[in-house]
């Protein structure tokens, strides 16, 4: 039986158990205040009437431009802990090893968040936000299966489905929620199916994890560990060889493989061809996060499997709005059982509190804007093209580890880029082992290239980047 009709058998008689068991949940679409009448005559604002646009503006540099008071800049410098509150106490003291000009604020370049296409400050995702705040306030206040999931929230998940290619999508309050909901979803089979009060060691679903996999998917493995319903084979990062060795020798039936699909950290991707193969070879369940992969790869911005052409390949994806899409939350696309599963089974979705509705509005503009917007993605990818040609390193994605070893190192090289006005945090243990510490650049849309030519002369300052290429591919990161 190939792979899909397998686990819609399964799901399907997942689905039947709790049906029977009266656990079936629904979610039902509330209409806001006076909207239910409005929509009934004009409708939701239709994706024509967002406003996009056809190159960079003004308002694209604000998604990564800062300020940072001058005592925080000071206290950055010194390495002194903060506990956040230098911005509200406005606290001033002097200090004569440094020469810096009397000033409230430094303006700053961002080079460290996630924000890849600039969509935070574009005008149609915040007037979207806007209007749907004045017209409804936050929206209902409750979780999605009892008041909290509007048409707002529909609309969105309907967007993300067809961005995704998938029947359906279910909106989570964040990313790293969305992953534990589906782990934990993924364990209820087991738990359902077994024949006993218990899973058999046959029964359970074997999980194959890639060893750098985000920690949001590592925490659900482990909610699902300690139900007793699955059992967790860790793969060496991106090796096939490794996971077919795993996969071959494991005699149970239900399997699943987990992976990132651009690791977050490093910057790499997941060998995607080589899963879809090792997929139909074990029947197995092919599940990718596409945190950092949706809307910056792909010709519309689907994702790592529209590059890859395999996304009727990949079984479920994971994804979030508040990178790319410049926004909050969280989401999984899948098949519209899957979804039933999930949102009757995935403790983290069933007990958080929705979405606040201009949230929601927000990311539906987004989606319109990424997947219109083609210039963005072309934009980003050019920034990419620029930091090879000017450094020599040959990263492959917006995501760039500068691995300098020590800790020492990599805080001095932080503070020498904060000086010159660059926002790059140093990277550090236990997010990474001891000796690998790195700086983590992050590369956006609303970059220009004289921005980069000044960031790789300010990091051709403190690190060599003929022995940073050496050794980015030898070391990987690792929780």
């Amino acid at each position: 039986m190939e792979v899909s009709n397998l686990w819609d058998k399964w799901v399907g008689e997942a689905l039947s158990k709790l049906e029977s068991l009266k656990l079936l949940r629904s979610l039902r679409p509330l209409y806001p205040s006076h909207e239910q009448q409005e929509m009934a005559d004009a409708g939701i604002s239709s994706e024509e009437e967002y406003e996009v646009f056809g190159e960079m503006h003004q308002w694209d540099r604000s998604s990564v431009k800062v300020s940072i008071s001058e005592s925080t800049y000071r206290k950055w410098l010194l390495e002194i802990p903060s506990s956040g509150d230098d911005a509200v106490h406005g606290e001033s003291f002097s200090d004569d090893n440094f020469d810096t000009r009397q000033q409230q604020f430094k303006q700053l370049l961002l080079f460290s968040g996630n924000d890849y296409l600039g969509l935070s400050s574009h005008p149609t995702v915040r007037k979207a936000a806007a209007k749907a705040a004045q017209e409804y306030g936050m929206g209902p206040r409750g979780s999605p299966l009892i008041c909290g999931y509007t048409h707002h929230h529909r609309l969105l998940e309907s967007s993300l489905a067809s961005l995704k290619n998938k029947e359906e999508c279910l909106l989570c309050p964040t990313g790293f929620s969305a992953n534990m909901a589906l782990m934990v979803a993924l364990g209820n089979i087991a738990l359902l199916l077994a024949t006993g009060n218990r899973p058999l060691k046959d029964e359970k679903i074997a999980i194959f994890s890639d060893e750098l996999n985000h920690a949001s998917i590592i925490d659900g493995i482990r909610l699902a560990e300690r139900q007793r319903s699955v059992e967790l084979f860790v793969y060496k990062h991106c090796d096939m060889s490794h996971l077919s060795e795993l996969l071959s020798n494991c005699k149970m039936k239900r399997k699943v493989v987990v992976t990132d699909s651009l690791f977050s950290m490093d910057g790499d991707f997941a060998p995607m061809l080589e899963l879809v193969e090792l997929r139909r070879k074990h029947n197995l369940l092919l599940v990718i996060d596409d945190a950092h992969g949706t809307f910056v790869c792909g010709k519309s911005g689907g994702g790592v499997a529209e590059e890859f052409s395999c996304e009727r390949d990949v079984d479920i994806c994971i994804g979030t709005l508040s990178k790319a899409a410049g926004c909050h939350g969280g989401f999984i696309v899948c098949s519209k059982r899957w979804k039933q599963l999930i949102q009757s089974r995935g403790r983290s979705f069933i007990f958080s509190t929705a979405t606040p509705v201009p949230i929601a509005a927000a990311a539906h503009a987004a989606v319109v804007v990424a997947k219109r917007e083609m210039w963005r993605r072309r934009e980003l990818w050019n920034r990419v093209q620029d930091f090879r040609a000017l450094t020599g390193i040959a990263i492959s994605s917006p995501i760039i580890s500068l691995i300098v070893g020590s800790e020492e190192k990599a805080l001095k090289a932080s503070r020498q880029l904060l000086k010159s006005g660059f926002h790059v945090t140093a990277i550090r243990p236990p997010t990474v082992p001891p000796n690998s510490c790195r700086l983590r650049i992050t590369l956006s849309a609303a970059h220009t290239t004289d921005d980069l030519k000044k960031l790789t002369s300010a990091l051709s300052s403190c690190i060599n980047f003929q022995d940073i290429d050496r050794t980015s591919l030898l070391i990987h990161s690792k929780l």
